[in-house]
């Protein structure tokens, strides 16, 4: 194979399209995103494109979401003909409703994978028969000009009735690698290219507020070390932040096309260009993409300004609105105010003040000054549960009252509450 002729696939995943950011309908943005996408298919015309899952924000889209999809396979079809799209189902897609139309995608080069298909075998030896995973139907080949160059292993978010192993994260491993092994038996010395929704153990996530849909205690991690024989390479989608796969050097997320929360807000979002060459895979480009709207937090560090001060920071930091609208690139915006400077008249300020600027208030995050602890001088340890019960319920709202005003009750304040007490 020439390098003229290399073969050119667009990986990407987690589109979220009919996402509501913060209340906000962010259909505009993935239409955006969808535009871009369409601008390098032009210009790339790659023989592939990949989009491994969460496609769609739920399971339940909105006319408009689904317009915006089909529009763009439309259009994608009419700029690369040639171009081959697998599209895979995420945990917030509906695999049947994703793969409905899938007879009539396919006759447009468009390849739908949403469930996992079973076959019923029935053992020539005992006639007793069985339910069996269609691994045929996950292999899809890619043909170049010069014939058969690549097989895309087409892997949709695996669910609990398709796993069926006491283990998820065995039971997936177990699929993945017959997977595999079969595609290498049916396509000999043809590059394997997986695609596949899945959490992958080591995975790098947001620390707050993540987005992500993991399960607690990690019951989903699927642990890829130790695979020898695994694909020549993996796309993954379901973790937002792009990066490679833990302890590989085969495996990576591309990551969300649009930041899914603030915790979010400086990740990198993009496309990867794989480019596969006479020996295999030649190299994996990145295509950054600037989403419409940046998000920005007020204050940028953790110091807690006064409602005044702050608001002199936003008209400060945040671009003034022309002729009082909105324009196309406006910011999202999150506050931070101190408790004690939360009242309906701090808030009116802040909202005042952001209604001059190209920015969108989504929240107002109220935030609890460092507790100095030495201030506390009424602490009784606690070590049991009898401690709590036997505890002076003065202590504790004394406690209490320290926590949230960073200083002690007065002596007044203190004897009336202890008239209180001694009332009830």
């Amino acid at each position: 194979m020439n390098t003229a002729d290399a073969m050119k696939i667009l990986t990407t995943s987690d589109w979220h399209i009919g996402n509501l950011f913060h209340g906000n309908d962010r259909l505009p943005e993935h239409q955006h995103f969808l535009q871009w996408l369409l601008s390098r298919i032009e210009e790339q015309q790659p023989d592939a494109l990949l989009v491994a899952g969460d496609v769609f924000d739920n399971g339940n889209p909105s006319a408009a979401a689904q317009s915006a999809y089909y529009e763009f396979l439309a259009d994608a079809t009419r700029l690369c003909p040639q171009m081959k799209m697998i599209i895979t189902a995420g945990n917030h897609d509906s695999a049947s409703r994703l793969e409905a139309p899938r007879a009539v995608l396919t006759r447009q080069n468009v390849e739908i994978r949403g469930n996992v298909h079973r076959m019923w075998r029935q053992s020539e030896e005992d006639g007793e028969g069985a339910w069996a995973i269609d691994f045929d139907d996950l292999m899809i080949p890619l043909e170049g000009k010069d014939g058969l160059q690549a097989v895309v292993l087409a892997v949709p978010f695996l669910r609990s009735d398709i796993v069926q192993h006491a283990s998820y994260s065995k039971g997936v491993n177990l699929i993945l690698r017959e997977l595999t092994i079969r595609a290498r038996g049916k396509y000999p010395d043809v590059p394997l290219i997986m695609m596949a929704h899945i959490y992958a153990k080591g995975a790098k996530i947001a620390k707050c507020d993540a987005s992500e849909k993991i399960v607690i205690g990690g019951q989903e991690e699927v642990n890829f070390e130790g695979w020898t024989d695994h694909p020549d390479y993996l796309t993954c989608g379901h973790i937002h932040k792009r990066q490679h796969i833990w302890h590989t050097s085969w495996a990576r997320y591309t990551g969300s096309v649009l930041p899914m929360s603030f915790a979010e807000m400086d990740y990198q979002h993009g496309v990867d260009m794989l480019t596969i060459g006479a020996n295999g895979i030649e190299r994996v480009d990145f295509l950054e993409y600037v989403p419409q709207h940046a998000l920005c937090i007020l204050p940028r560090n953790d110091e807690i300004l006064p409602t005044k001060k702050l608001a002199k920071l936003m008209l400060r930091e945040l671009p003034e609105r022309k002729d009082g609208r909105l324009d196309d690139s406006f910011l999202y915006v999150v506050l931070k105010v101190g408790l004690e400077k939360s009242g309906n008249d701090d808030i009116r300020l802040l909202e005042e003040a952001i209604s001059t600027r190209n920015a969108v208030l989504c929240k107002i995050q109220k935030v609890m000054p460092e507790l100095d602890l030495t201030t506390i001088s009424t602490g009784t340890p606690i070590h049991s549960i009898d401690d709590i019960l036997n505890r002076d319920p003065l202590d504790t709202i004394k406690e209490t009252f320290t926590a949230r005003k960073n200083h002690e009750m007065s002596e007044h304040q203190e004897q009336m509450l202890r008239e209180l007490l001694e009332k009830r």
